[in-house]
């Protein structure tokens, strides 16, 4: 995750013309560093799933890390997201070329190196709280070094369930009856 920030007061016009991931919170641009292999990786598994699913039912869309999500302004002044994996299942933009206009129904956060400690654990959980706010309904916190996933739901933010080798995760409510077994993330 690991952001650096421009200041001023951006709008979402400027984040359009932000080359790179980006959010906008509070009218700051703020960008993301490239992540590394394992990651990338993971993020990858599992927007695959969520596009096999998407297709197999033909509802809703799965998106990489590029997407971006314009959502009203948030209490903190987010009005965008760009998680690492999401899904998506309400309207789509009348100019395909746009921002999808809400939030995510699900989102990944697959931690980078420097997702780790305190201070990054503070930003997480604000950043979860962004989501809910929006109207996502799961939030998966995925650690690659503790080879789990923590879920998150809308209607209990603050409990994890979380999922390790030998389970098969899910993203209930939000993606009804999709599943994916952990270790196929974390190979050994």
């Amino acid at each position: 995750m690991t952001p650096t920030t421009t200041r001023g007061t951006a709008t979402i016009a400027d984040l359009y013309r932000t080359e790179g991931k980006a959010e906008l919170i509070g009218g700051r641009i703020v960008r993301y560093m490239a992540t590394g292999h394992e990651p990338n990786r993971v993020a990858g598994e599992i927007f695959v799933a969520l596009r096999n699913y998407a297709k197999s039912l033909r509802k809703g869309f799965a998106y990489t890390d590029s997407i971006g999500y314009a959502v009203p302004e948030l209490s903190n002044g987010r009005e965008s997201f760009s998680p690492d994996a999401s899904y998506y299942d309400g309207p789509l933009p009348q100019n395909r070329m746009k921002f999808i206009e809400g939030a995510p129904t699900f989102a990944v956060e697959v931690r980078s190196e420097n997702d780790y400690g305190k201070v990054a654990e503070a930003e997480i959980a604000a950043k979860r709280a962004d989501y809910f706010e929006a109207g996502t309904k799961v939030v998966w916190d995925v650690d690659p070094v503790n080879m789990c996933i923590r879920s998150y739901r809308a209607d209990s933010p603050e409990t994890a369930v979380v999922f390790q080798k030998g389970d098969v995760a899910d993203a209930e409510p939000a993606v009804p009856g999709w599943r994916i077994d952990v270790a196929e993330l974390f190979p050994d």
